[in-house]
């Protein structure tokens, strides 16, 4: 992020350089300085959104990452309680070893929500704590 902030500031103060170049050597008496802000604002439009795309491109990667696919087998299905997606997110950041507050920043979610879905993942697994959740998902088939 602080990569994308620093190239964003670099091209801007390249642009406004080499629009000045060009307003004292070429186009001071030929353009007004509404054409150049139009310039500018054009192509900081262009940059923002292309930004843009590339943060919700990031996004889309961390949701493909902690997002799981269930398992085809009917014996696994019959014996997997009815977990919600969300549910599934944080019990696979759990069988990765995170911390709670580290499973909400990676989740956009407040730590109160993640021991939430914490304790709906322990009463529908029927256990008492995170690693007798992650070895009884592992046993029916719900992680790998």
């Amino acid at each position: 992020m602080k990569k994308t902030i620093f190239l964003y500031g670099a091209g801007m103060a390249a642009l406004i350089i080499l629009l000045k170049t060009i307003e004292y050597n070429y186009l001071i008496r030929q353009l007004n300085i509404e054409v150049y802000l139009g310039i500018i604002a054009t192509l900081f439009t262009v940059l923002g959104i292309w930004v843009g795309i590339q943060l919700i491109k990031r996004r889309e990667k961390l949701q493909v990452a902690t997002s799981y696919k269930p398992t085809n087998s009917l014996e696994n299905k019959s014996a997997a309680p009815d977990i919600s997606e969300r549910e599934m997110d944080v019990l696979l950041l759990m069988a990765q070893g995170l911390s709670n507050q580290e499973i909400a920043d990676k989740l956009f979610i407040s730590i109160h929500t993640v021991k939430t879905h914490s304790s709906n993942l322990f009463s529908k697994l029927q256990v008492k704590r995170r690693t007798q959740a992650i070895q009884k998902s592992k046993e029916i088939g719900l992680i790998g």
